[in-house]
Formats: structure tokens, sequence, C-alpha cells
């Protein structure tokens, strides 16, 4: 094969054409995808800055610094970016390991659309981040619904079926540690004192060692449930912190007023801190006071001071009575498990308040398919919302008695959904959230269902040929059994049946179900 560089291999003549992310990457509409998510990352105008300039007709203002500046290192394709994303959650991995890997596999490599082997790393890690970032909600829907749409055209789903969905909903864990109140004490002084120091204010005492030993003394009680000895040196850890908070809050006015009088000129100059350190030392002050204030019993409370948007949500597990993140509701379709909704709901909502929401993301999915949920699968978390969902027929078993017969049968695949929430977890990267903020809640419940109809996809174009061999071996077999066929006929007959389930697999040509009587007659 020709190649215009001589030294390089050229991808599609390494890779194996029948390898399941080979036929996929040919079948996802890159060209859409790459003009879904371009807005995302076009260029902006500036607001131009404006000068007063004197010439020899007098003054006048001179604009300058607008419109897009063409400045700047080119962005890597949009293609390879969003082909990452995929990737990453796919196949469960870090960023780091993410472009590891890729710049070690060559099938990867012909997803993200690159013609000639690279041994090299694709982006620096922290792109990715950016792009998912830049993506924001609505970029990464995309994403998902693209999918979808590709499973609907190489038909390993029939559009019938997105009709009917199953929704349920799960807590995404945030990366945070276990929320006790000796280690938020801790970490809140800590935290304060630092940022205390970065604005310059210089405290008479942060204790630091006896923070330290509290610490360990409240982990030792707890571990051998000596209870009153715990509530004890909570109690201190409370009076250090709110120590400290005192302090720091007098010594912050008193430099607020400080340079006041140095801006009218009454006192000796001095440098005032940073706009972004201030800032920080005031949110870090507020969340504090709330960690020193809130009871066991409290509304609202702060689970870790880095991440105020975590909740407390019980299940209902045995194994894990509570787990501190956020609820994120999914739907997928009745008969075949495909993902065709992911969206967090900060604040713990009740499910069935949630209900109306995750079916107008799905039916923006599959608006491009003509198609929209008309029966949705639940369980008794769901009860009571009918009225909010004009149109759609809500089926759980609260209703068992007034149900159809055919209802019933939808209603004994509610649990379907568990096994893709366990896959989701433990396959896709859901079981931890490490993103920033609720945004980062959104994306990454995002990103997890991309990822998992990927593999869905993968194992879709698996069955597809796996249903192509298991053809030709039946031709071979009941032809070699009769004898109705001779050599020459016998591979005339495989090329033949070979060639129509590539072209199935490639083109979306459905294959013959009964190839045995397709040689028979002849058709």
């Amino acid at each position: 094969m020709s190649t215009p560089d001589f030294f390089r291999s050229r991808l599609d003549a390494m890779v194996d054409p029948r390898h399941p992310l080979v036929v996929l990457a040919a079948r996802l509409p890159w060209g859409l995808i790459e003009q879904a998510l371009a807005p995302h990352f076009a260029r902006k105008a500036r607001t131009p800055d404006s000068e007063i300039a004197q010439d020899l007709l007098g003054e006048h203002t001179v604009e300058f610094g607008g419109g897009i500046s063409p400045a700047g290192r080119p962005r890597l394709p949009i293609r390879l970016m969003a082909s990452l994303l995929y990737l990453k959650n796919a196949f469960n991995l870090s960023d780091e390991e993410l472009v590891q890997r890729w710049s070690e596999n060559v099938p990867w490599q012909c997803f993200s659309g690159m013609e000639y082997y690279e041994p090299r790393l694709p982006c620096d890690v922290t792109q990715i981040g950016r792009f998912r970032s830049g993506l924001g909600e609505q970029g990464l829907e995309q994403l998902l619904k693209f999918t979808i749409e590709t499973a609907v055209e190489i038909k390993a789903i029939k559009p019938a079926e997105l009709e009917r969905v199953i929704v349920d909903s799960t807590v995404q864990e945030k990366a945070i540690a276990h929320p006790v109140d000796s280690r938020l004490l801790e970490i809140a002084r800590h935290q304060v004192v630092k940022a205390a120091r970065a604005v310059g204010i210089a405290l008479k005492q942060t204790f630091a060692a006896e923070g330290k030993t509290l610490r360990r003394k409240a982990g030792g009680y707890a571990h051998a449930k000596q209870f009153k000895r715990l509530r004890k040196a909570v109690k201190r850890q409370r009076t250090i912190l709110g120590v400290v908070l005192r302090e720091v809050q007098r010594k912050l006015d008193a430099q607020a007023q400080g340079i006041a009088q140095n801006q009218a000129g009454s006192a000796p100059a001095t440098t005032p801190p940073s706009a972004a350190a201030l800032s920080r030392l005031s949110t870090l002050l507020e969340r504090a006071e709330r960690i020193r204030t809130q009871q066991r019993h409290d509304k609202n409370k702060l689970y870790a001071i880095h991440a105020p948007e975590v909740e407390c949500i019980g299940k209902g597990k045995a194994r894990k009575p509570y787990e501190f993140g956020v609820k994120v509701s999914l739907a997928v379709t009745h008969k075949s498990g495909l993902m065709v909704g992911a969206r967090s709901f900060p604040g713990n909502p009740f499910d069935g308040h949630t209900l109306a929401q995750q079916l107008e993301q799905t039916r923006n999915l599959l608006q491009d398919l003509a198609r929209q949920p008309s029966q949705v699968i639940v369980d008794l978390g769901y009860r009571g919302v009918d009225a909010d969902n004009p149109g759609v027929e809500i089926i759980h078993r609260g209703k068992f008695k007034t149900l159809t017969a055919l209802q019933r049968r939808w209603l004994k695949r509610r649990q379907a959904i568990e096994p893709a929430i366990g896959h989701l977890k433990s396959d896709h990267r859901m079981d931890r959230c490490w993103l920033k903020g609720a945004i980062g809640d959104a994306l990454h419940a995002l990103s997890c269902a991309a990822g998992y109809n990927i593999r869905w996809l993968l194992r879709a174009i698996a069955a597809q040929a796996a249903m192509a061999a298991k053809a030709v071996f039946l031709v071979c077999a009941e032809g070699a059994r009769y004898g109705r066929i001779g050599a020459w006929g016998l591979l005339t007959t495989l090329a033949g049946v070979l060639t129509s389930m590539w072209a199935s697999l490639r083109l979306g040509i459905p294959a013959p179900r009964r190839p045995l009587i397709a040689l028979q007659t002849g058709r």
C-alpha cells in the first residue's frame, strides 16, 4: 500500500478490520460530532478597550484590542479529544492511564481518527479536563446522543424499543473522606490558618500541635468506644477552632481598616493582599463556622470543606446505610438496556420529583430519532407523579391490580436497571466522582453513561459477528451432511455468505436469518 510517509506505517494496514472498535470507529458520525461540539470551542470576540487620544483636530476616543484574535496555539482535533472521553469511561481509566494506553494501543488510535501510528502521548493530561469543562453539560449530552443514534443505525436496537424505558436513581459518591466531626474540625482549623497566612495575618497561636494530638486521641477513643472521652476531645477541638476564627476575623477587620486609612493617606503605605486570597479566606471562614456550629440532627450540614455540595443520602442499603454525594437518575431501554438518560439532582430530592426532568432529557436525546418515551417502568419511589407527567404511562407494582397482562410482563424487567447501575459504578467510574462542584457531578454522570454505551455497542458488534460465523457454520455443516454441494459449491457459498455478513456489519444490511434455506432455494 502506498503511503506518503515511507518510514511510518498506516493504521488501516496494521489493525484487524473485524475488531469491534475499528468497526465502531467507521460507524460513529464523527462529522456530526465535530459539527455539534465546534461551537463550544469557537474563538469569542473580546470587548475592545478605549482611551482618549489627541491629534490636530482635538481629543477623540480610540478603541483597541477588540474582535476575534487569531493568536494562540491551535486546538487539538475535536475527534481526538471526544474519542479520548469515550475511551476513558468505556475502559475505566484515569486521565494519566488513558493517555499512556492510547500511545501503546493501535485500535484506540484508529478509533481516534489517526492515519499513522504515534508512539507518543496524544495530549497533556490537563487538556482532557479542560476539554470536558469546555463542553459542559450540553456538549456531553451530545456525545451520549450520538451513541444512541449509532445503536439504531447499526440495527443493534429497534427504534420502537426507545419508547419504553426503565428509570431509577442511585447515589454518585464524591471523592471525600468519611465525614467525622473530629476530622472536619481539624481540617477547618488548618485551612483557616493557612489562608490567614496567605493574606499576611500573623496569628498569636495556631494550636497546630494540640490540634494534631486531639485528632489522634479522638480516633483512638472512637475505636475503643470511649465516647465520653471522645466528646471531651471534640469539644476542645470546637473551642480551638472558635478561638482561631475570632482572632482571624479581628485581625482581618483591622487589616481592612488599615488599608482604608492607607488609601486616605493618613497611614504608612502597606501592600494590600490579593483579592483572590481574601475571597478564599472569607469562604473558608464561613464554612469553618458552619462546621463548628453544626449539630448531629441539623439540616444542610457541611460534610467536606472543599465540596459543600455533598449530601448525605440513605438508600436503605444494609451494607452502606449512608452515602455522601449526589443523587443521579438513570434511564435505560426496557428490552436491550441501552442508556438513554443520566442526570444529577443536587439537594437530594424525592425520586418521584426527578422523573419529569429525567424524561425531558431523554426526549431531547431522542428527538432526532422521532421517538419519545411513552411507557416508564419504575419502583415504588415514583408513586403519585402521574399528574406531573401527562402522556406518559407510569408502571410500578403499586398499580399491580389494575395492570394488564402485558404490563405485568413489562414490570418483571424493572430490575434490569440494577445490574446496569452496578456496571456503571464498577466498570465506568461512577463509584466516585473526582470532578469539582455540582457541574462536575453532572459532567461525570453523563461521561459514565456515554462510556457505558460505547461498551454496549462493542458487545452488539461482536454479537453480530458471532451470528455471522454461526450462519456460515450452519451452511457448511448442512451441506456436508446431506452432500448437496460439492467442494467448489461449498467454497462459493462460503464466500457469498461471508460477503453478505461483512456487508451487514459495515453497511447495516440485515443478514439472512436462515442461510440454509436461502442456499437451497437460490434466493
